[in-house]
């Protein structure tokens, strides 16, 4: 049995990227001490976006990983600056942030580069890199060195390996066959032209218990490893392309909505998507909530869409508070609701309904209820 040892996880770690221009790209990532800091600081001399982007990836890579421990933080850096539109080096970010948590050894000991990118790092997929020739034949690319890319290779035999999803690291199975995504519409009302149902997309994959599971599992003591302050629920909600403060807002819903379920804490990685991920209010919160019970089989599959909205104070209690501009918000769902779709009101709007709402919802072959409660739909 293998005993792993806390000076197998290096303090330190790089993966290099060959740009579009011949540049080549070091990424540092360093560990330390999270000390109620962010799990993920990036820093980009003069490129603040790209910082930003390398941070979103890294964040989104990490939601299928076999463990989660959120006890460090993870520092990376780049030492050149690639164009706005370069993005092969995303690949060599994930590998950094693996290497220095000790989540991935290279098979080679020289240095190690990575060339691909992906819109998609939640599923743990790796698309084509367009450059991976040009890296093997870099005069820094030495015969000692590690080359990973992404996509498969199209042109025969190659000493870089090709992966298209990060299981392949570890020679496990695509890690998005165990990944449930759902999407939930609400109404996203301002007054304009703009004006549309916008979907809410909730991505879930089980977890285990954590460092204290990993541990039992490579007959490691859990007294040796264990940290009650390892990981809360809202440290496992990722929510890309937010501000802050949505941010916080939409990892304190689901944290809450999670503990009515009892068991729904503690079991999941989750990463949030919107359509539009630029507005204002709480009337997505109800969405948000059935979106991920979906995902996480607490509720059954409508024929087509569940459109709600509706926000709460209690969401630990299971609650549905009801919200402003209700009637924009029906008129909008009514005019776009389509055969199979649910939709779900807060109960404070029952007795408010226009005359004829339900039965013109019907007459689409829509269905309607209002509710008080989550877990009575």
């Amino acid at each position: 049995m293998t005993t792993l040892s806390a000076t197998t996880v290096p303090t330190n770690a790089e993966c290099r990227s060959i740009l579009a221009d011949g540049r080549v790209l070091t990424i540092t990532a360093s560990r330390r001490p999270r000390a109620n800091r962010a799990d993920v600081k990036c820093s980009v001399a003069g490129a603040p976006a790209i910082a930003e982007r390398m941070q979103e990836v890294v964040r989104l890579s990490r939601h299928t990983e076999v463990r989660l421990d959120s006890r460090d933080q993870v520092v990376l850096s780049m030492d050149v600056t690639p164009a706005a539109v370069d993005r092969d080096w995303e690949l060599a970010a994930v590998l950094a942030d693996r290497m220095v948590r000790g989540l991935h050894q290279p098979a080679q000991a020289g240095r190690q580069y990575a060339q691909g990118w992906s819109d998609a790092w939640h599923l743990g997929r790796v698309q084509g890199a367009a450059f991976v020739a040009a890296t093997l034949d870099h005069p820094q690319v030495g015969p000692g060195d590690g080359i990973i890319a992404g996509g498969a290779a199209n042109d025969g035999p190659t000493r870089a390996l090709h992966i298209t999803h990060l299981g392949a690291l570890s020679g496990h199975a695509d890690p998005s066959a165990g990944v449930s995504t759902v999407r939930a519409w609400f109404p996203l009302h301002s007054g304009g032209v703009n004006d549309s149902l916008a979907w809410v997309e909730v991505s879930v994959f089980a977890i285990d218990g954590g460092r204290d599971g990993d541990a039992a599992a490579e007959g490691i003591s859990a007294s040796a490893t264990h940290n009650p302050a390892a990981t809360t629920e809202e440290d496992t909600i990722a929510a890309p392309g937010l501000d802050l403060s949505a941010q916080l807002e939409v990892r304190q819903t689901l944290a809450a909505a999670r503990h009515f379920d009892g068991k729904g804490l503690g079991r999941w990685r989750s990463v949030v998507r919107f359509s539009q991920p630029r507005f204002q209010g709480g009337s997505y919160q109800l969405a948000l909530v059935m979106a991920d019970r979906l995902a996480r089989g607490r509720e059954f599959l409508p024929r087509g869409r569940i459109i709600a909205t509706g926000c709460s104070s209690a969401w630990h209690a299971g609650r549905v508070d009801t919200v402003e501009g209700r009637q924009p918000k029906l008129e909008l769902i009514l005019m776009q609701a389509a055969a199979g779709d649910r939709v779900l009101l807060p109960k404070a709007w029952q007795d408010e309904l226009p005359a004829g709402f339900a039965a013109e919802l019907r007459q689409k072959g829509a269905s309607l209820a209002c509710i008080d409660r989550i877990g009575m739909i």
